[in-house]
């Protein structure tokens, strides 16, 4: 049930069980994934200010994980700015899973918007 021609990423660790989950949504709907994890490459500029464009930087940053209170960066006021310096550098302060499909994005598990994509 592959709806578009477009590629489909899940970007996240393996340690994540948000991330297993959204990598086993689609692969119970034969939707084939490219699986992206996180400690070993990040998103890219241009992939992350996509993915910004639609949800807004701060909803990207996991701002409860453990890396983000290890820094001590929980009573920082942070700007757009600031957020994706963070997240370009370490790519593990990301809200996760990310789902990308062409222009479309979702963070976070959203198993209902992913099958209302699958069905457009």
């Amino acid at each position: 049930m592959q709806s578009t021609g477009s590629v489909w990423q899940v970007f996240g660790t393996r340690k994540c069980p948000e991330t297993r989950k959204a990598q086993r949504f689609f692969k119970e709907r034969g939707v084939r994934i490219q699986e992206v994890e996180l400690t070993e490459r990040g998103m890219s500029p241009g992939e992350l200010k996509s993915v910004a464009a639609q949800s807004g930087w701060a909803a990207l940053l996991d701002r409860s994980g453990e890396r983000f209170l290890a820094r001590g960066l929980a009573h920082s006021l942070l700007s757009d700015k600031d957020i994706e310096r963070l997240l370009l550098e370490d790519p593990r302060l990301l809200v996760t899973p990310v789902v990308r499909c062409g222009k479309r994005s979702s963070i976070g598990f959203q198993p209902e918007l992913w099958q209302t994509w699958l069905k457009g």
